[in-house]
């Protein structure tokens, strides 16, 4: 009986004896990136720090938050200048967001920017000193006030190594999406529209029809080659030809119908309605993952060529309608770009 109680001793108190297992460590925290924004004169700018700052975000906008603003704003248009000190007001008060005196003071104390500027034209300088100090940066519609400041700022982001990226709300809403990755096969043409308020201070479309056109290329990709544009006070119709023949159009509402968005496609698999827009959180989900990993959801090419769709139907327009190339605009573009730092 004492040597089975000692044999069974024997060979429990081993297992006894074993020292637990270690609790696993915790996953280190993520780093929360400190955004900043330039340009206090649009809804985004407090409709992307809601989504950001919020303590219950869902994975895909955590990880930002927004601390620091640089107000901007642009005296000679009464749509920027008159909404900087309500959204100014808003971010401090209600988001605890600082604002500071300059695009200097603002990158001393973030990680990425915004520039939200509601007008393109002052884009390229205050973008200057974010690619000076190297912060990725997402560049809202419009990504400039020209084509020639566009292509600088992409041969700045290209000479300076900085994370850069602009984009519509539109091209990341579910449904237009879906139609660029093949819901209705390989697409054979596409009608887009969006509103197409003016602006005088800038080239036609690049105020809001961007919207639009932006639909367009999500949808047909890049490949444009020329643009002819037919205008009324009420509307635009701006038609693209394709290589290979297809045929994209963007129609511009002013007057006579509803003001929505999205896109009549017309694919290998059939004809269908794209949808339009569902709010801000698509796209903010797709900045942050481009904070997070350097990586632009869009190149710089199509971006480009979509402004360079904008310009040539603007060019169109001064020569009555006639078809426009995309390459005559984008050379001239570039030309000027260029003549800029000699």
């Amino acid at each position: 009986m004492n040597v089975r109680i000692a044999l069974s001793a024997a060979l429990t108190l081993p297992f006894l004896a074993a020292p637990a297992p270690a609790a696993e460590e915790p996953a280190p925290a993520e780093k929360v990136l400190k955004a900043g924004l330039i340009g206090l004169d649009t809804s985004h700018a407090v409709a992307f720090t809601k989504l950001l700052n919020d303590p219950k975000a869902p994975p895909e906008v955590a990880g930002v938050r927004v601390v620091a603003a640089f107000p901007g704003g642009s005296p000679d248009v009464p749509s920027s200048r008159d909404r900087v000190p309500e959204y100014t007001k808003t971010l401090k008060e209600e988001y605890g967001v600082e604002v500071v005196d300059s695009i200097e003071a603002l990158l001393g104390k973030v990680d990425v920017v915004f520039l939200e500027s509601v007008d393109g034209r002052p884009h390229l300088e205050q973008a200057r000193p974010v690619f000076k100090a190297r912060k990725p940066m997402f560049i809202d519609k419009p990504v400039a006030g020209s084509l020639a400041d566009a292509v600088e700022i992409f041969e700045l982001a290209k000479e300076t190594g900085t994370p850069v990226f602009s984009s519509s709300a539109l091209r990341f809403s579910p449904g237009i999406a879906a139609m660029r990755a093949g819901k209705l096969g390989d697409v054979a043409g596409c009608d887009a529209y969006s509103p197409c308020e003016l602006e005088e201070h800038v080239p036609d479309f690049f105020w809001y029809g961007v919207h639009g056109v932006e639909t367009l290329f999500t949808i047909l990709g890049t490949g444009c080659e020329s643009v002819s544009r037919t205008t009324t006070p009420g509307s635009d119709l701006a038609v693209g030809v394709w290589k290979g023949g297809r045929i994209g159009t963007f129609r511009g509402i002013r007057d006579g119908a509803p003001h929505d968005f999205g896109a009549t496609v017309f694919g290998a698999k059939g004809i269908g309605q794209s949808g339009g827009y569902v709010g801000y959180q698509p796209l903010v989900a797709e900045i942050v993952k481009f904070f997070k990993s350097g990586e632009a959801p869009v190149s710089p090419e199509e971006t480009l060529e979509i402004f360079a769709f904008m310009e040539a139907a603007d060019e169109s327009k001064r020569q009555d309608g006639r078809p426009v190339t995309i390459e005559s605009v984008l050379a001239r573009a570039r030309a000027e770009a260029a003549s800029r730092g000699k």
